[in-house]
């Protein structure tokens, strides 16, 4: 069940990066954080009606580092094509598995995740942009921290409830850039309703997801499923946008599927 979680919540959040980097042109990437922390704030805060009793200092740090990482990553992706901001990322989530894995076959998963993860990442020829590697990068420090973090707060109360307490947190860290980017634009109907869905599908479904997934399954192994995540990034470029994809890209997509299967059932 866990697993399942996971692979939902990273198919949810490839529509809502896609609807996010369009609203770069009219709030910047600031604003587009403050609308998807805020929106999904006010909405799980007026359907679960957390318990404030039920706050612990893991859940602040768990808003500010969800906040924060939200923050840097639309930063890169406002520099960077979406596949290489978020192979990028997952070197954070990388980085959690290989430090819970002991065995060597579970090191081998790890490295499978990781050579696919590379394949995907168009560094060949390619004009990078050193700031926004550089938000790429913090980006996947802070998605490391939130898995860690998130399965700590699982252990105090539901997934819905610890998302709403820690929500708040996240708004207030990325509010003073969501003003300056966006302004009085974040107001405008249509902007809203976009944000609307930037912050069902990118915050306030998938996290709930996720840190119901982290009270069923170990985080190394959580942090090994998040490689899904740049695949299902691919394939949806395939199904929705029609981008074929490359010999090379087809291996990475099957190294990536096969590390995720190892771990799941031959460990």
């Amino acid at each position: 069940m866990g697993i399942a979680l996971v692979v939902v919540a990273a198919s949810v959040v490839q529509i809502g990066a896609g609807v996010a980097k369009k609203l770069f042109a009219h709030v910047g990437p600031g604003g587009t954080v403050l609308l998807r922390c805020s929106l999904a704030a006010i909405v799980l805060g007026l359907i679960v009606r957390p318990r404030f009793s039920a706050l612990r200092w893991p859940t602040v740090l768990f808003g500010l580092a969800t906040g924060l990482m939200n923050f840097s990553f639309y930063q890169a992706l406002d520099r960077l094509p979406l596949g290489l901001a978020v192979a990028i990322e997952f070197l954070g989530p990388l980085c959690v598995a290989m430090a819970g894995y002991r065995r060597a076959r579970d090191g081998l998963w790890v490295m499978c995740a990781a050579i696919g993860v590379a394949l995907l990442t168009p560094l060949t020829g390619a004009h990078l942009d050193g700031v926004g590697i550089a938000f790429a990068l913090g980006a996947g420090a802070l998605w490391a921290a939130y898995i860690v973090l998130g399965e700590r707060v699982s252990r105090v109360s539901s997934g819905p409830e610890a998302l709403a307490l820690s929500l708040p947190f996240a708004v207030g860290v990325v509010a003073v850039f969501g003003v300056h980017d966006g302004g009085w634009t974040l107001f405008r109907p249509s902007v809203l309703a976009a944000g609307f869905v930037v912050a069902t599908c990118s915050a306030a479904i998938p996290y709930t997801l996720e840190i119901e997934a982290l009270r069923r399954i170990p985080k190394a192994t959580f942090g090994l499923l998040m490689s899904l995540e740049p695949a299902i990034a691919a394939a949806v470029g395939l199904v929705v946008l029609g981008e074929h994809l490359t010999p090379r890209e087809l291996a990475a997509i099957a190294l990536i599927l096969a590390a995720n299967a190892g771990s799941i059932f031959l460990t």
